[in-house]
């Protein structure tokens, strides 16, 4: 099967998920948080740092019940900024057409 390079997106946005994973797993250890998730620390850690940029759903689902994050909260912080460039073309769009 061949893999397909991820969008400067998909990228941007795997950066956001792994950071959010950090900032909630906190103190805690990623070994403690791996292995409680039952995934490798290896790959929490890819997860963590951005190299791993579209992980599986229920490894991200069992990370986050770990971390008792909310899968939808979580969802949203890590798409938060592409609503924010979305809405912010949509308002230059539409002031470029009042403009013109």
């Amino acid at each position: 099967m061949v893999r397909l390079p991820l969008t400067p997106a998909e990228v941007a946005r795997g950066q956001r998920l792994g950071a959010a994973l950090r900032r909630a797993r906190g103190e805690r250890s990623m070994l403690d948080t791996a292995l409680e998730a039952r995934v490798s620390p290896e790959t929490l850690r890819k997860i963590e740092s951005g190299r791993v940029a579209t992980p599986s759903f229920p490894t991200i689902a069992a990370i986050a019940d770990v971390l008792g994050l909310s899968l939808d909260a979580l969802w949203a912080e890590v798409n938060q900024p592409e609503r924010d460039a979305a809405a912010a073309g949509a308002r230059t769009g539409a002031a470029e057409r009042w403009a013109s």
